[in-house]
């Protein structure tokens, strides 16, 4: 009997061994592209944070019942997401940042952080807001808590941001399939580093890359994009290497941080530099090589072909005022090109769907019309008339959604054979739900024109045909019609280089 209350005892204090030795870690993280060449602000509310416990659902690994949920102690504070669009205001950035620090510093102490961002936000003031922000976790959690960055390739690296954190990864996939995968190994990572005792990573390596090229040139999808981001993978295989990435960086924000960033990080110095290295050199050396991820055009000449096309749905992209990539979402160009050709006049003309353009002055009118009646109404060119007015816009109400506590109010207006989707708020259409949520149906039309940059892959996969064209707006694709002044020249591909830059490793320190 004696043996057997030792038994109990000895398993109860293995069980609460075990279950001390849980690592405790804390969520945080905000996440937004934000373009300074769009006259648009971000507010607080754009970022529709979600708190606490809300955190988990961004996060389909950290379910209850996942492994790594049952692997820490998990304290999600705060992790908000906006949708890409103009510089966040400071008062909204500040607002966000102090309540993340408040509900840090209510929890503390932690051994990890998952911080979870993006990388391209811009801050009115700030130069490097995530430098920033991590700068502004630290002196509350300190530097004995490791922290692991996960972000996106179009985001930035600062020295500051690099050396802040411990662990840091970004997606290898664009269009960025790979997004949850990548978030997930930034915790494993993290969580691994913690369980083993190994902690911070003994050496880190950051290159930058002179290079600032728009997503739509960098796709993983094609060549050489597909192969540059191939090699990553094989090298953090490789003994003392943990992790590596490759940043495109975020070419509509005219800030010094903004280029292309290789960081590969671990134990062995030796295995560190040559992955860094030989990443950077592979990086530089297919820089001549990335193109359009599709044909481009001028928006006429896209008319042209989607018209000539003998296959449907023909897509064309309005690039310049992509609200996916930080454009305001709202010009007007493109749609009132749209509405003057001749060949969409009449209502049997070449069917073409147009998403989106923001209305509210018309959605107001139209609150107390059914579908079949006629409406007119303003929209667009609120927040960014810099190419075109607003446009009185006539037509028949072929649909309405309604709007609920969650979502705006979208109607279809049909003007001539085209089809416009008016919205309450600017609003990207990626999915082919968007559009039969409004009785639309994208591969029926003959031509399907979106205020987007490469296809997201449901619209990828019921192309029949695809241009991107070149219109104007917040995150024009020409970049030589962008007025850089504040990034770090000679930069490609907007200047000649006379020699190779050195893409020499180069370490930083560790966070402490």
């Amino acid at each position: 009997m004696k043996n057997f209350f030792v038994s109990i005892l000895l398993i109860t204090i293995l069980y609460s061994c075990n279950k001390e030795q849980k690592p405790r870690i804390a969520i945080a993280g905000l996440a937004i592209e934000s373009s300074t060449f769009s006259p648009a602000k971000t507010l607080e509310s754009d970022f529709k944070a979600r708190l606490g416990d809300d955190v988990f659902s961004y996060y389909p690994f950290l379910q209850k019942d996942s492994i790594n949920r049952q692997r820490a102690e998990w304290i999600p504070t705060i992790r908000g997401h906006a949708l890409p669009g103009g510089i966040v205001t400071r008062e909204a950035y500040e607002s966000l940042v102090t309540q993340t620090l408040k509900r840090l510093k209510e929890n503390l102490p932690f051994d990890g952080l998952f911080f979870d961002i993006h990388g391209a936000m811009s801050v009115e003031g700030i130069d490097d807001p995530e430098g920033n922000f991590i700068k502004r976790v630290r002196e509350v959690v300190g530097y004995d808590t490791l922290i692991s960055t996960s972000m996106d390739p179009h985001g930035n690296v600062s020295h500051e941001l690099a050396e802040e954190t411990d662990l840091i990864t970004a997606y290898r996939m664009s269009p960025h399939e790979d997004a949850i995968e990548s978030k997930r190994r930034a915790v494993t990572n993290l969580i691994e580093r913690l369980k083993s005792g190994k902690g911070k990573p003994l050496y880190k390596s950051r290159i930058k890359v002179p290079i600032l090229l728009p997503g739509e040139k960098t796709s993983t999808r094609i060549e050489p994009g597909k192969s540059l981001y191939a090699k990553i993978d094989p090298e953090t295989k490789k003994e003392g290497v943990i992790d590596a990435a490759i940043w495109m960086g975020y070419p509509w924000a005219d800030e010094p941080r903004n280029h292309g960033v290789v960081i590969v990080y671990g134990d062995d110095k030796d295995e560190v530099a040559k992955s860094s290295e030989y990443l950077a050199k592979s990086f530089w050396d297919v820089k001549d090589e990335f193109v359009f991820v599709a044909p481009v055009g001028t928006l006429k000449e896209s008319i042209n072909l989607a018209l000539n096309s003998k296959t449907k749905p023909f897509i064309i992209s309005d690039m310049g005022d992509n609200p996916t990539a930080g454009g305001a979402g709202d010009v007007t160009w493109t749609l009132d090109k749209l509405l003057n050709r001749k060949e969409f006049k009449d209502k049997n003309g070449p069917s073409l769907i147009y998403a989106s353009i923001p209305g509210p002055n018309l959605i107001e009118n139209a609150k107390n019309l059914k579908v079949g009646d006629y409406v007119e109404g303003y929209v667009g060119a609120d927040v960014d008339n810099r190419f075109s007015p607003p446009i009185l816009l006539k037509g028949i109400i072929k649909s309405i959604k309604k709007g609920d506590i969650n979502a705006k109010t979208e109607i279809v207006v049909q003007n001539g054979s085209i089809n416009v989707i008016v919205t309450q708020k600017r609003k990207p259409y990626h999915y082919i739900k968007d559009f039969t949520d409004l009785n639309l149906n994208p591969s029926e039309s003959d031509i399907v024109v979106v205020k987007i940059g490469y296809l997201v892959p449901e619209l990828y996969n019921i192309n029949k045909g695809w241009i991107m064209a070149l219109t104007p707006g917040g995150v024009d694709q020409d970049l030589y019609r962008l007025d850089y002044k504040r990034i770090q020249r000679p930069m490609f591909p907007i200047d000649e280089f006379k020699n190779d830059p050195d893409l020499k490793a180069v370490f930083i320190p560790m966070s402490n």
